[in-house]
């Protein structure tokens, strides 16, 4: 098992152990702030299986029927779980509105949900610093997602124990719903970011400026003649097509030898990539 499936599965994990003590005190204490927190990690928990499955399919080798690879299946699960977390804002922004104007919460049960906020804070960070950790290594999409979540989760169980423990201080219960409220739109906000980035690559995207930038500092430290740059990103895997001019009186085995020794070192110097030459004589 590689490093993305394993630590896809630790996300899945603790997810689910985070959802399950949210839920079982956010329904003791009636504290909406704590549900629309479970409702949230829920999605975590969507997003973190379908972060599972993607990086494994991702990993799939080229095949007849998809020749290019597999890589745009991260994209498809980054879209998906950035709908998924926009449903639940929204979801959590209704039950909010309700809670404003209908039952309240039980304050001698706050303090619990304060600790479970605290301790869903604390795993997430550790969880989510280690999928950062592997995104970048991995170039992984829905790792990076993955992580996204997680982080936020951080900030908005930060927050939603700071507005219990206001709460406890002040016996003013209607700031419950409205931290709900502030949560939801802060993952609303979160789902746009998301949803920018992984759909992005699906309309077969360019590196970014400061990669492009390297790319042709490689090429020309190489003293390669050429034009027609063109690039691509595909969930982990990038794809370069660029136009090469050699010689119009070199031998086609000295060109294709010349073709092999640039695409050797870029594919040495950049992971998962693949490299189409077109060669034109000068």
């Amino acid at each position: 098992m590689n490093a993305k499936v394993k630590v896809a599965r630790l996300s899945v994990i603790s997810n689910t152990i985070l959802i399950v003590m949210k839920l079982i005190v956010g329904i003791i204490s009636g504290s909406v702030s704590i549900i629309s927190e479970a409702i949230h990690s829920s999605m975590d928990l969507i997003a973190s299986i379908i972060a599972f499955f993607a990086v494994k399919v991702s990993d799939i080798p080229p095949d007849s029927r998809h020749p290019y690879g597999h890589g745009k299946v991260e994209n498809i699960s980054g879209v998906i779980e950035a709908l998924l977390i926009f449903a639940a804002a929204i979801w959590i922004i209704f039950e909010a509105v309700r809670k404003l104007i209908g039952e309240d919460i039980v304050l001698e049960k706050i303090w619990i949900g304060t600790v479970v906020m605290v301790i869903s804070a604390i795993v997430n960070i550790i969880v989510s610093r280690r999928l950062y950790k592997v995104a970048r290594q991995t170039k992984s999409v829905a790792l990076e997602a993955d992580a996204l979540h997680l982080k936020t989760d951080v900030y908005t169980s930060t927050g939603v124990a700071a507005g219990l423990g206001l709460i406890l201080l002040t016996d003013i219960k209607w700031l419950d719903p409205v931290v709900a409220i502030l949560v939801a739109f802060f993952i609303i906000k979160e789902s746009y970011s998301l949803l920018k980035r992984a759909f992005s690559p699906l309309l077969d995207t360019a590196w970014s400026d400061d990669e492009i930038i390297d790319l042709e500092r490689k090429l020309k430290s190489m003293e390669v003649n050429y034009h027609s740059l063109r690039t691509r990103v595909a969930g982990n895997y990038r794809f370069i097509d660029i136009h090469v001019e050699i010689p119009k009186d070199e031998s086609v085995i000295h060109a294709h030898e010349y073709c092999d020794r640039i695409e050797n070192e870029l594919t040495s110097s950049y992971e998962n990539l693949s490299v189409t030459i077109h060669v034109e004589p000068k």
